[in-house]
């Protein structure tokens, strides 16, 4: 492992022609494959969102279970900070399963990510690196970065529904994640299936039919193949009856979820973001429509949009999240 000393010459990622009042932040994106790492450097000078240089990336290989995976993030915080072109003053996490919000360690993981549940995230990067550390959900992380620089920016409340291999929300009211009294709010995925589909045919969570997981299973049960939910997609729109029913059924469900969620908060918007969303306006028309369905009329033009930073919106949101914790 590299010395965690900052770098001798500066990054060309970045204008770093004074430094006393900028701030940099190590940000690190925790995904089942990936996992992505910059630099986030906030210049006074320039008001907005922070400038992402100094990028890294490492293979997560989930399958050498929690302990290697979490020495690859320390060891990538390491590399950051020593990369980065002023002194961080921080670390910023977004990652896969849910974190406990008083610890920043992880609470609970799925299959994905074996060994995860239980590794002490928050306490090992504070440890190790002497910094402050702020971590996230992944989707929390990607919700505040939309929220306060993409789609949401503006607004002051949004919900923001990441439908991928799995499905994610989360909710942001006056410009903060809402984390709940342990960092688990928003978790939408784990909501009743409101469409009553058998445990078969996706289970009675929300997760079962409207992520891309939930499309899969749901689409093998009615007697599909066992392939993918990109080639489901590309089978629906090239016409199969089969595919587009399941299609239709994920975002039908996805709507009806949203409608009672907008219902509960009121929101000024909600963000759809995700690989599902890739199955294009099939997917989206039925979403619409199983949300005008169950939407009360007073809350019938609230938009839905599409998320608009890609990959940068965890990192960005991470970093968001410990400027936050810095200001505190």
């Amino acid at each position: 492992m590299r010395p965690w000393t900052r770098a001798a010459s500066l990054s060309k990622d970045v204008n770093v022609e004074t430094t006393e009042a900028k701030t940099a932040i190590a940000v690190i994106d925790v995904g089942g494959t990936k996992i992505a790492g910059a630099v986030a450097v906030y210049d006074p000078a320039a008001p907005g969102a922070p400038q992402l240089c100094c990028r890294r990336t490492a293979p997560t290989e989930a399958q050498r279970g929690g302990k290697a995976v979490l020495a690859t993030i320390v060891e990538l915080a390491g590399a950051l900070i020593a990369d980065a072109p002023l002194p961080v003053a921080a670390v910023g996490v977004g990652t896969a399963g849910r974190v406990d919000a008083r610890t920043g360690n992880i609470a609970y993981a799925n299959e994905i990510m074996p060994g995860w549940m239980g590794q002490p995230l928050g306490d090992a990067l504070r440890e190790r690196t002497g910094l402050p550390a702020a971590i996230l959900n992944d989707v929390q992380a990607h919700a505040l970065g939309e929220a306060r620089w993409g789609a949401g920016q503006g607004a002051q409340t949004c919900v923001v529904a990441a439908a991928g291999t799995g499905l994610g929300g989360a909710i942001v009211t006056h410009g903060r994640i809402v984390l709940g009294s342990h960092g688990f709010a928003g978790e939408l995925g784990a909501t009743m299936n409101p469409l009553g589909v058998d445990r078969a045919a996706g289970g009675d969570c929300l997760e079962g039919v409207a992520a891309g997981s939930g499309i899969e299973a749901c689409y093998r049960a009615a007697g599909g193949d066992a392939i993918s939910g990109a080639e489901i997609s590309a089978r629906a729109n090239a016409g199969e009856g089969l595919a587009r029913r399941i299609i239709d059924q994920a975002g039908y469900a996805l709507g009806l979820s949203l409608a009672d969620l907008a219902g509960l908060l009121d929101p000024e918007l909600v963000i759809v973001s995700g690989s599902v969303t890739k199955a294009g306006a099939l997917w989206r028309d039925a979403l619409q429509r199983g949300f005008d369905d169950r939407v009360v009329s007073v809350l019938r033009d609230l938009p839905i949009v599409d998320a608009q930073l890609g990959s940068d919106a965890p990192l960005i949101g991470a970093a968001e999240h410990a400027r936050d914790l810095l200001a505190d």
